[in-house]
């Protein structure tokens, strides 16, 4: 009996420190393997094990798989190539293509990743659209169901998903509005497969405000929000189903070209193209939320010789930036130290995709 529980030991030792992949492989081998690996337990070990170490970790980017062979970026008959793909962060180097699992050929957008799971939908996001939360690991796709809350048309929409700890499950949250300030939020819940709209919209919402891009921690949706001149931080946190507004200090006068991440486990604002005292020289500001109180960091300082823009930063805290060049449509994707100030080229070719005048770099 000892010999036996031993032997299960080792072999959960092994097993915990695989890949996805490669334990999708494992589930034919027998079914005793493919029960003990699907099992409730065995996922919450691996899951554990691998988000603590920051185990298989990829980055996911909207980028031009073969750039090289665009002769010419203004030709309107050469057909620009996007596709999302996984990239190890160690090596950078194509892992895996992402294509749609539906088949559908059209461009797809990704509006969050947590612990394997990806949230995708439409690359213009209306209220009616579809959303898929997809395992490409495992092939595994859910629809969401279509929501029976709506019952008008909404001009904005915004979606982000994630993993909520402190209920155990994972969380889609979409923000809908008309042009005349009317807000809809609704919360997905993967466990129940069902929407719920959120009643209960405090005051401060119930304005015109200008939407940018959020991010997703530990549960709770942030979102950069403008009301007049004021610039805000808006939270909501989809479990307790509670909204919080942070404003941001009097230095912070523009969103223009602002970054909402998490760094060092902080809701962290990225604010570029701040004016250096140093000739030749551009820097942008870092600020963290500690509390209910900001904190600026030191400025990251870069040469001006040539245009940096951060689009995000990774799990282990390196800034995601990208360069442009002077090829059109196409950003070189660079993993930054923001403490050291190393600059790492990952020669990934990013997408510049372009709605209007508002360009979008997508690197997760």
């Amino acid at each position: 009996m000892t010999f036996t529980i031993r032997k299960k030991e080792i072999l959960i030792d092994i097993l915990v420190r695989l890949p996805t992949k490669s334990l999708v492989r494992f589930l034919c081998t027998c079914k005793s393997w493919s029960d003990f690996i699907g099992s409730s337990s065995f996922v919450s070990t691996h899951l554990d094990r691998n988000v603590t170490k920051h185990a298989h970790v990829y980055l996911l980017c909207l980028h031009h798989p073969n750039f090289e062979c665009h002769v010419d970026p203004d030709d309107p008959y050469v057909k620009k190539e996007f596709q999302w793909s996984l990239f190890p962060n160690q090596t950078c180097e194509e892992f895996y293509k992402l294509s749609h699992p539906l088949g559908n050929t059209e461009h797809y957008g990704i509006y969050g990743s947590s612990n394997g799971l990806v949230c995708i939908s439409d690359e213009i996001l209306n209220f009616d659209s579809s959303i898929h939360i997809w395992n490409p690991s495992v092939r595994k796709l859910r629809t969401t169901p279509i929501s029976t809350n709506i019952n008008m048309k909404f001009s904005l929409v915004s979606l982000q998903f994630g993993f909520h700890p402190g209920v155990n499950d994972y969380k889609a949250v979409r923000m809908m509005r008309t042009n005349k300030g009317a807000l809809a939020v609704e919360v997905y819940s993967l466990r129940t497969d069902s929407w719920k709209m959120i009643q209960e919209i405090p005051p401060w919402l119930k304005c015109t405000w200008q939407h940018h891009k959020g991010t997703f921690s530990n549960g709770v949706a942030y979102h950069i929000i403008e009301k007049g001149p004021i610039i805000s931080i808006m939270s909501f946190n989809s479990g307790s189903e509670e909204f919080e507004e942070f404003i941001t200090p009097d230095a912070i006068c523009s969103s223009w070209r602002s970054c909402i991440g998490v760094y060092k486990e902080q809701i962290c604002l990225l604010l570029d193209f701040y004016p250096c005292e140093e000739e030749g020289m551009e820097k942008f500001d870092l600020w963290v939320l500690q509390g209910k109180r900001w904190k600026q960091l030191c400025p990251f300082i870069y040469s001006s010789d040539y245009c940096y823009r951060t689009i995000g930063i990774s799990i282990d805290d390196e800034l995601l930036m990208a360069r442009r060049g002077f090829d059109k449509g196409v950003a070189d994707l660079c993993l930054c130290n923001y403490e050291t100030n190393q600059l790492l080229e990952t020669g990934i070719k990013l997408a510049i995709m372009r709605y209007g005048e508002i360009e979008f770099l997508f690197a997760i």
